[in-house]
C-alpha cells in the first residue's frame, strides 16, 4: 500500500480535511502524515503516480470560509506555521498538477495559493474552463481558456523583494509579476473547491486534485 508521503515530501506540511465539526476541519500534522491517507478525499491515484485531493461542497469548512478544502498549509521544520515575508529573502513553491474534477453548477477549483495571515495573496484557480492567476478576487493572467480536465502542467510562484512571480509551464519567463508586500505569508496547495450547497450544488459534488510534485525552497 502507497501513502501520499510516499510520493510527496510532507514533512514540512500539515493537511486541512473537509472532515470534523461545524468551523473545525480535521487537521493532521507533520509528524503523523507519513502513513496517513484518508479516502477518498486524500490518497494516491490508481497509477500510484500522484496524490489525490478532493474537497466536496458539503463538507466541514473552517469558520473564515464557506467553502470546504482538502489542502496542504507549509510549515517550518520544527513542525511551527511557516510565515515569511514578501521582502526578505526568497521563497518558492513548485507544483506539477492536474485539476481533475469539478462540481456541477459551480465547476471552479482553487489548486495552490501564496497566503498571508489573513487572507490569500495569490491563487491559481480553474473556472469552468478558464485556468487563471487571480489575486484580491480579481482575475489577472488567463493561463488557458480551454482547459481540460487531467491535463498536467507546471506552475510555480516565487516571492521575493516585494513581489510574487507567477510561472506556467516556461520555468524561464514570469507570465505575471505581482506586487506584494506582506508578512506571515505561507504556500498552500491541493483543492479547495469553490462551491457549497448555497451555490446550488449537491453536497457530493466535488472539486479533485492530482498532485505529482510538489517542492518548496527558502533562501
Amino acid at each position: 500500500m502507497f501513502f501520499p508521503a510516499d510520493l510527496l515530501d510532507l514533512s514540512r506540511w500539515a493537511l486541512t480535511l473537509p472532515t470534523g465539526v461545524d468551523d473545525e476541519p480535521t487537521e493532521i500534522f507533520p509528524a503523523d502524515l507519513s502513513t496517513f491517507t484518508h479516502p477518498p478525499y486524500f490518497q494516491v491515484n490508481r497509477s500510484g503516480t500522484a496524490v489525490w485531493f478532493r474537497a466536496n461542497a458539503g463538507g466541514v469548512t473552517t469558520a473564515g470560509s464557506g467553502y470546504a478544502r482538502t489542502e496542504l498549509r507549509e510549515m517550518t521544520a520544527m513542525g511551527e506555521r511557516a510565515a515569511w515575508s514578501t521582502n526578505v529573502g526568497e521563497h518558492t513553491m513548485t507544483i506539477t498538477q492536474a485539476i481533475t474534477h469539478v462540481p456541477e453548477v459551480k465547476p471552479h477549483v482553487v489548486a495552490g495559493q501564496v497566503h498571508d495571515g489573513s487572507d490569500d495573496v495569490v491563487v491559481f484557480r480553474l473556472e469552468g474552463e478558464r485556468l487563471m492567476v487571480e489575486t484580491e478576487g480579481d482575475p489577472l493572467v488567463e493561463l488557458d481558456p480551454s482547459y481540460t480536465l487531467g491535463e498536467v502542467f507546471t506552475v510555480r510562484f516565487v516571492a521575493a523583494n516585494g513581489q510574487v512571480a507567477v510561472y506556467y509551464e516556461d520555468m524561464t519567463v514570469p507570465v505575471a509579476r505581482i506586487p506584494v508586500d506582506a508578512d506571515t505569508c505561507y504556500f498552500k496547495a491541493g483543492a479547495y473547491t469553490q462551491s457549497n450547497e448555497e451555490m446550488g450544488d449537491r453536497p457530493d459534488a466535488y472539486g479533485e486534485v492530482a498532485i505529482y510534485d510538489l517542492v518548496v525552497t527558502h533562501r
